[in-house]
């Protein structure tokens, strides 16, 4: 069998050169005495798709009833292979199928196979395409159909690796594409919901991407029981289920669809929290834009999206402030004192739109804050770097938000002013920064400790960082870590 492939693709190799040769002199399909063109049997005249003339062998295609020659059509490209079986696959193939029987053979009522000439008035004979050759010979039969293009193929459903499925469980292919438009339309409905009620863009897009998996693994959006399927079968980590389940149930109220979510476990994780010597390295280590980004968040502790959007009025260089203006997720509006090596930073990047850190491209001829996700994969190239350079991988676990973590650990650590923290990150509710308070401890840590006898001692010692503690023997005593 091995010496038999071997020998006729040689004879192909063969062929092809002779044909190559031949279409450079313009005598292609004639024979080496001159005589005139005769066609091989085995070899078309014409492209079945664009009709040209110029043709190529393109190799063997290996079959049960032996090899099979296949073309390729220099003009379109087009690669086909000429078949000697005709089929008559008109009228009735499919019927409709009892509900519990799973086979196959029951599906095919009539399939006339009986070899039938072409009519004289057909300049060619259908050619097979081969990109249906994984297609059943039913499949096959119904892409030859007159009124069905070359390049269109039969599905057997769109459901994901489904086989011999049984009555109940077979779909057609327009059913299948009617309820997938009739999800996405849905979907869009409730994204315009979301929009006039006011929720942030992030939010709405986070769901709308999720809603839109749920439909791709095969959930109906009608039906919380499929939805909840879905949500079994599929193998999530339980903190990216609990999104799916938030999603689904926003999207379950917002049409009155009535369904009660699934209790799902989730233990957060703890936030990382570097050392301060280690987001300093990043900060050295990365370029003009990306280490202004880091000292800003370092030192304001704001999220990522906060920062895309500031202006230039928002930087008080006279007071070393910086104004958080356009607040995420509910946050409130606030003023942070920040380094005068910020301030410095700040000032080094070209102030030719009203944003600090702008996009390329305007929208309309204005000016469009920095896309978070570009700011993110040059930090991510920048730090894979340092890393590998320092051989530190620790510096692989820093994030945007874990500068946001720090910042409040810190400030937490310092004050011991829970409600000062608060205000420093925006938050509304108290819940949300009780979980600084427990992030790293520092109670092995060491203090200086200084005293003061009169009012501008001490107060010497407050303006260098030192804490007030205690009075004793008529002496004030003060402390800072170390």
């Amino acid at each position: 069998m091995a010496e038999g492939k071997a020998a006729f693709h040689a004879q192909t190799l063969h062929e092809r050169i002779l044909d190559k040769k031949r279409l450079k002199s313009g005598k292609l399909g004639s024979t080496d005495q001159g005589t005139q063109p005769q066609q091989l049997p085995d070899q078309p005249n014409r492209c079945p798709e664009c009709g040209s003339l110029q043709l190529y062998k393109d190799g063997l295609r290996y079959t049960t009833q032996g090899p099979v020659q296949r073309f390729l059509c220099r003009s379109c490209g087009y690669r086909f292979s000429q078949s000697s079986i005709k089929l008559d696959v008109h009228g009735q193939i499919f019927e409709a199928l009892d509900s519990g029987k799973n086979n196959h053979k029951q599906r095919i009522v009539t399939l006339d196979s009986t070899v039938k000439e072409a009519p004289d008035n057909l300049p060619l004979s259908r050619g097979e395409d081969v990109r249906a050759h994984h297609l059943t010979i039913i499949e096959k039969g119904l892409n030859a159909l007159p009124y069905s293009n070359s390049n269109r193929q039969v599905c057997e459903t769109l459901t994901r690796g489904s086989k011999n499925l049984s009555a109940t469980e077979t779909r057609t292919v327009a059913g299948e594409m009617g309820i997938q438009q009739e999800a996405k339309g849905k979907i869009l409905e409730y994204a315009w919901r979301m929009k006039k009620r006011g929720q942030a863009e992030t939010t709405i897009k986070s769901r709308i991407y999720r809603l839109n998996v749920l439909v791709r693994r095969g959930a109906n959006l009608n039906d919380p029981d499929s939805v909840e399927t879905i949500l079994a079968t599929e193998h999530w980590t339980p903190a990216n289920k609990r999104f799916f389940v938030m999603a689904y149930l926003s999207f379950a109220r917002a049409f009155g669809i009535q369904w009660i979510p699934i209790r799902i476990t989730c233990e957060p994780k703890q936030a990382y929290i570097p050392l301060e010597s280690e987001i300093d390295q990043l900060i050295a280590g990365c370029g003009k834009v990306t280490a202004t980004v880091l000292q800003i968040l370092k030192d304001t502790g704001c999220r990522i999206g906060e920062l895309c959007k500031l202006k230039w009025t928002d930087v008080n260089q006279a007071n070393s402030t910086i104004s958080i203006n356009n607040p995420e997720k509910g946050s409130r509006s606030r003023t942070i004192k920040v380094s005068n090596k910020t301030i410095a930073m700040t000032n080094t990047l070209p102030k030719t739109t009203i944003y600090l850190f702008h996009a390329r491209d305007k929208i309309d001829g204005k000016d469009c804050p920095a896309n978070t996700r570009a700011l993110q994969g040059t930090f991510t190239a920048s730090r894979k770097r340092i890393a590998r350079t320092l051989q530190n991988p620790r510096l692989l676990q820093i994030h945007f938000h874990t500068l946001r973590h720090w910042k409040g650990t810190m400030e937490y650590h310092k004050t011991r002013d829970i409600l000062h923290v608060k205000q420093l990150l925006g938050h509304k509710r108290i819940e949300n920064t009780e979980i600084y308070t427990h992030l790293v401890n520092f109670e092995s840590d060491d203090y200086h400790s200084a005293t003061a006898k009169t009012v501008d001692e001490a107060r010497q010692l407050i303006e260098t960082g030192f804490e007030y503690v205690c009075d004793m023997e008529s002496v004030k005593l003060f402390r800072k870590r170390k």
